[in-house]
């Protein structure tokens, strides 16, 4: 078992509800010169939830499941902010007004730009929420290290769910981590350079047709477990030959120029130190009986 400093891990409880959808006025234009009005960010998205695909919707952008906020009016500004960088992938919401009161659901990602918070719950609890029920979410994972690795960064995980993603440790002190893809370096795109990764994600280009069907980006799915290659998520998103960072499909594919499936960072390393495994069943669905695996 890895070995971590999860006992010294501060607990944080933060309130959140879910945000209306966000949709800028006019048309759009993808990649292509194509115009499309479609829906994109936000709100309590009734039939999409980690598991499922995330490509072939007719949308832009789309969050599985409720994406929450502190406070939409000022996304960017506490205590929104806060929220987003405390919470980790994994982490547990419970429902604390409104009919479905007292359910629980698991966050599953974070969206840059949008800074919103996604949350998992049943399908059924999904139709009895509204824009004014209040969800606190107990964060715990932010500051979790790898004790025997040191230069393997975490961020963005609760340690309980690291423990359900049966990691292997090498004799040569490597680790082996069970992805359903891995992504070369030059599809990394929309929210490459950012100054952290604890918070936000970072978009999977997919405009190219044949670099796509190679690594079979189309089959992505929200919650899958994917391997950046050549790219260092240890102090801000770089491109680095030799490093890799592992991260988790938040977001849809997209339209837009330079964008498509969104990735959040959760494990690091500027060194060849993780070893990416294809396993068809990584991801978090799976592990935690939660999405289209409930």
């Amino acid at each position: 078992m890895l070995k971590t400093n999860e006992k010294q891990l501060v607990q944080l409880a933060m309130q959140c509800k879910p945000g209306q959808p966000r949709i800028r006025p006019g048309w759009k234009v993808d990649h292509k010169g194509k115009p499309f009005i479609l829906p994109s960010i936000g709100g309590i998205t009734l039939n999409i939830v980690v598991g499922d695909s995330a490509f072939g919707l007719a949308g832009d952008h789309i969050e599985p499941g409720v994406s929450c906020s502190a406070n939409s009016e000022k996304p960017f500004d506490f205590p929104n902010n806060s929220l987003q960088l405390l919470s980790c992938i994994g982490n547990e919401a419970i429902i604390v007004s409104g009919d479905a009161k007292g359910e629980k659901g698991v966050v599953t990602g974070h969206h840059g730009g949008s800074e919103h918070v996604m949350i998992d719950f049943p399908k059924k609890i999904l139709k009895q929420l509204t824009y004014d029920d209040k969800i606190m979410i107990r964060t715990n994972g932010q500051g979790l290290t790898l004790i025997d690795y040191p230069d393997i960064k975490l961020y963005n995980l609760d340690p309980d769910l690291l423990k359900k993603m049966e990691i292997k440790q090498t004799k040569n002190k490597k680790l082996k981590v069970p992805v359903t893809t891995v992504v070369p370096a030059q599809c990394m795109g929309s929210g490459i350079g950012s100054a952290h990764t604890a918070a936000g994600d970072y978009d999977i280009m997919t405009s190219d047709p044949d670099t796509v069907k190679e690594f079979k980006l189309d089959k992505l799915k929200f919650g899958d477990f994917v391997a950046l290659l050549d790219h260092d998520n240890s102090y801000g998103r770089s491109f680095l030959k030799g490093a890799i960072s592992i991260g988790i499909v938040v977001h849809s594919d997209c339209l837009l120029a330079g964008h498509g499936p969104g990735v959040s960072t959760l494990m690091t390393s500027s060194q060849p130190l993780i070893e990416p495994i294809i396993n068809a069943n990584a991801n978090i669905a799976n592990l935690l009986k939660i999405g289209t695996k409930r």
